[in-house]
């Protein structure tokens, strides 16, 4: 156990590395050799090693019975994979798929990819999806902000005066904050200013939706 609490950021990172290579050899196995009952084995490597990588989490939580960087970066990790993870995953499984049929000269992809790559042409249609993928990140990042605050607030009416009081942020230092370590306050500031640059740009499909045609 040991070894694995020194060297635990090494084994996620060979586990991210092996979780994409997984993921690469699923596509290329599938459709430029054609074998696709051979090509699930990747695919049930990948969830294998997800799997791997949220035990990991809990078993290093439960030996040192603290909330560090390491579960914060995992749990992210895994609620991506759960959630935009899969879209992501249907659309390099799509762009392999035309990829690799040019270079065998076969066509692989169907009449309904060609309809959502079309699709994905429409300006409205852009909008809508990327409104809603702002919505599912809100629902994300107001959840684990929920987790973390709960966590470190002594109770109702502190956290409360947190919210109601935005001082803090100016502030810029963890120990002026509601969060319980330094770690929760940087991973908060850091993902809220992605948050915010990402619903700024989602919703700038909607907004200008004359400039939304860029997929």
């Amino acid at each position: 156990m040991e070894m694995v609490l020194t060297y635990q950021w090494e084994i996620v990172v060979a586990v991210e590395v092996l979780s994409l290579v997984a993921l690469l050899l699923f596509g290329f196995v599938r459709y430029f050799w054609n074998r696709r009952r051979t090509s699930l084995w990747f695919l049930l490597a990948f969830l294998v090693l997800l799997a791997f990588e949220a035990a990991l989490a809990i078993l290093i939580y439960l030996e040192t019975g603290e909330i560090s960087t390491f579960q914060i970066v995992i749990t992210i990790f895994v609620v991506y994979a759960c959630t935009f993870g899969i879209i992501d995953f249907i659309k390099l499984d799509r762009w392999m798929r035309m990829k690799i049929g040019r270079w065998r000269g076969v066509e692989l992809l169907t009449e309904k990819d060609r309809r959502i790559i079309e699709r994905n042409k429409d300006p409205k249609f852009v909008a809508k999806k990327y409104r809603w993928s702002s919505m599912v990140h809100l629902t994300i990042f107001g959840a684990v902000q929920a987790v973390f605050l709960v966590y470190s607030t002594d109770g109702f009416n502190e956290l409360v005066t947190y919210l109601t009081d935005l001082s803090w942020i100016e502030a810029g230092s963890a120990a002026e904050s509601p969060y319980a370590n330094e770690t929760m306050y940087s991973i908060s500031m850091l993902w809220g200013i992605v948050f915010i640059a990402d619903f700024l740009y989602s919703w700038s499909y909607t907004v200008f939706p004359a400039k939304s045609g860029r997929e």
